[in-house]
């Protein structure tokens, strides 16, 4: 049983719709509708090539009528499984178009020739209830026909569930055999309890590795037990001197026996200690690029954003007439040339004319690190808008198909929530700051995860140059107890930071919070958190444990420290050459932290991934298609790429750079 269904224009007119039950009719005129919802997450996303959607326990197919604007929908409940919705659409919209062909066409056309509203040409000029006067009739005895078909499959089915089938009848037959079954007699039991001692002593000798053979030679030609219980000279089977001694565990690496003590510890301990180092002796200039640094205006200062123009310093036509080495008609063939080559003409675009269109779109993204399949679902997206489209000309079919392709990419790209970090730190400590409660003021925590070397604590350091650079008070909690080094990598970052931001009579920028290794990554995270709010510190950043998507056990630790701690930020670090992985990783890691911190309750439950920020950008050039995958995947933003080995080699992407280097030859 449908709940509704619709059709309407892509400009936002509803033609017609019908909701089944009050329920459906409420919902469907709420701004929580399944439709609405439809239209915001889908259609205006570019994510049109999904089959289907599924929104608050409705599920919802659609489809598309390019050359006449029009969208037809029908939502249903997604635990009633219906198997004609898709075969319904195709019906409902031939017939329609049948029906009402001469009407749609004028009025399509009239909304591109009017200059003036939609509104207005509907009210002035259309009367929509006279023209599809009858189509409610029509579609009942089409739905009633689907729902007809639909009962007698589950009635079909239904009846041949009901029979027994081959293996019940093969339970039933095997249980009968088991009555028959004759009983053990005391003569095919074992003779006595000395042949049973003897049996369970050779098995263990076999499962030891030994041979059982009586009188041979096991593992180190050793002599095993006989089977008759004699002796064979190399002792017993429950004689001890066969059993394998345990390991000895590898001792701590010291020159001597003796213990390790605190002294020790102390002597093997290189980091330098900032309260008794003298820091001008360090060199600080390599820590940064003043060619890389961002641009401070009116006190606020923002990193560079990254550029696809500069960034990629191999184009093939400037080099060379630079150079003299080239003529302008040495142009190499453009692969977008290439793949518009075949559609000349004015004509109506069909499956058939984009199908190598698109197959050929789609290996250009994947040339340029787009994930297999996002690049399918965004070449059929663009499909789905081009099909049934009238073109004049190569020139008309090749921008067409770019306008399309670029409009696409540029909807996914777009974020949806703001990407303006610095702008949310402040609303909350402004906010904090004006309340009168005794509590003190929250710092705003940001929690970075990834999966293991793709340089989450580097780049937690460059976010920390950036806050510290906005005069923000930072605390680096140290939340990986779990790798070697990961503290007094912390420790490193921090001297230098402190010494990039050092000035006389101001207060420490920025501190690092640590409790060493092996202890819990939540209970830290929690205590820092105090620490910065008792100390006045504005911003703690959390640097976690990498881990790989599939581990459990350290996805539901994870997920513990983001119920118990609820960061304002967690931000996903990804590498940009991770390609297909990235929908894996990216996809596990977000449903993880949802379902386990749900599990685990506390006050972030439910959280998800809020951003992603992407390191060795510099190593990709034009090859950009880890941030469409990320996008595409999480629906949030790219906050920051990290593209250097200094503090100011941060950058903020656009998304007009990033179009043009997934569009570029």
């Amino acid at each position: 049983m449908l709940d509704h269904c619709s059709i309407f224009h892509k400009g936002g007119l509803v033609l017609w719709s019908r909701s089944f039950t009050p329920t459906a009719a409420q919902i469907a005129t709420s701004a929580a509708s399944p439709v609405n919802s439809l239209i915001r997450d889908v259609l205006i996303e570019g994510r049109a090539s999904e089959t289907s959607y599924e929104k608050d326990g409705y599920a919802i197919k659609w489809s598309f009528v390019n050359d006449l604007e029009l969208i037809f929908v029908v939502a249903y409940q997604r635990i009633l499984q219906l198997t004609y919705p898709d075969d319904l659409l195709s019906a409902m919209q031939t017939l329609f178009l049948k029906l009402f062909q001469p009407f749609l066409t004028s009025f399509v056309a009239s909304l591109h020739a009017a200059s003036s509203t939609v509104t207005a040409v509907n009210a002035v000029v259309f009367d929509f209830h006279k023209a599809l006067e009858g189509w409610d009739k029509y579609f009942d005895r089409l739905l009633a026909g689907y729902e007809e078909m639909a009962g007698k499959e589950r009635n079909s089915r239904l009846r041949v569930s009901l029979k027994p089938g081959p293996a019940a009848i093969a339970r039933e037959s095997s249980s009968e055999s088991l009555d028959n079954l004759p009983t053990q007699t005391s003569e095919s039991a074992p003779n006595s309890a000395e042949e049973i001692t003897r049996n369970v002593a050779a098995l263990r000798s076999r499962m030891r590795g030994r041979g059982s053979v009586p009188g041979g030679r096991g593992k180190g030609g050793k002599r095993t037990v006989r089977a008759n219980g004699g002796d064979s000279g190399a002792g017993t089977d429950s004689d001890s001197s066969h059993i394998p001694k345990r390991k000895a565990e590898k001792t701590a690496r010291k020159w001597d026996d003796s213990a390790i003590t605190e002294k020790d510890m102390a002597e093997l301990d290189f980091s330098a200690d900032l309260s008794t180092a003298d820091l001008s002796k360090f060199d600080v200039q390599h820590l940064i690029d003043e060619t890389s640094l961002g641009t401070k205006i009116d006190g606020i200062y923002e990193v560079k954003d990254w550029d696809f123009l500069s960034a990629t310093d191999d184009d093939f036509i400037s080099k060379a007439l630079s150079n003299g080495t080239a003529k302008p008609e040495e142009k190499p063939t453009s692969t977008f040339s290439s793949i518009f080559a075949r559609l000349t003409g004015s004509k109506i675009l069909s499956e058939q004319d984009l199908k190598p269109v698109l197959s050929a779109m789609k290996d250009h993204l994947m040339k340029k690190n787009v994930a297999k399949d996002i690049a399918d679902r965004v070449c059929e997206g663009v499909g789905e808008t081009l099909k049934g489209k009238k073109i004049s000309g190569f020139r008309g079919i090749k921008k067409e198909v770019q306008d399309a392709l670029a409009t696409t990419l540029t909807r996914i790209l777009t974020p949806k929530t703001s990407t303006d970090l610095l702008l949310s730190i402040r609303h909350k400590l402004d906010s904090a700051a004006a309340s009168t409660s005794s509590a003190g003021r929250v710092p705003y925590s940001i929690t970075f995860v990834g999966v293991n070397g793709v340089g989450k604590s580097t780049n937690l350091s460059k976010v920390c140059f950036w806050l510290v650079q906005n005069g923000l008070r930072v605390l680096i909690a140290a939340c990986d107890t779990f790798r070697s080094g990961a503290v007094e990598q912390l420790r490193v970052h921090v001297r230098n930071l402190s010494m990039l931001s050092s000035k006389d009579g101001a207060a420490t920028m920025v501190e690092l919070y640590e409790r060493g290794y092996g202890k819990d990554a939540a209970g830290i995270a929690r205590d820092a958190i105090t620490y910065a709010k008792d100390n006045g510190y504005d911003v703690v950043l959390i640097d976690t444990a990498g881990r790989m998507q599939d581990n459990e056990p350290l996805m539901r630790a994870l997920a513990k420290l983001v119920s118990t701690n609820n960061p304002d930020k967690i931000v996903f670090v990804g590498e940009a050459l991770v390609g297909n992985e990235a929908v894996d990783q990216l996809t596990k890691f977000d449903r993880s932290l949802k379902d386990f911190s749900t599990v685990a309750g506390g006050p972030g439950k439910g959280r998800g991934i809020d951003g992603m920020l992407v390191t060795k950008w510099d190593t990709v050039d034009d090859k950009v298609g880890a941030a469409l995958s990320m996008t595409y995947v999480t629906g949030q933003p790219i906050l920051f790429v990290g593209c250097g080995q200094t503090y100011t080699d941060l950058r903020q992407l656009k998304v007009d750079n990033v179009v043009k280097a997934l569009l570029s030859d």
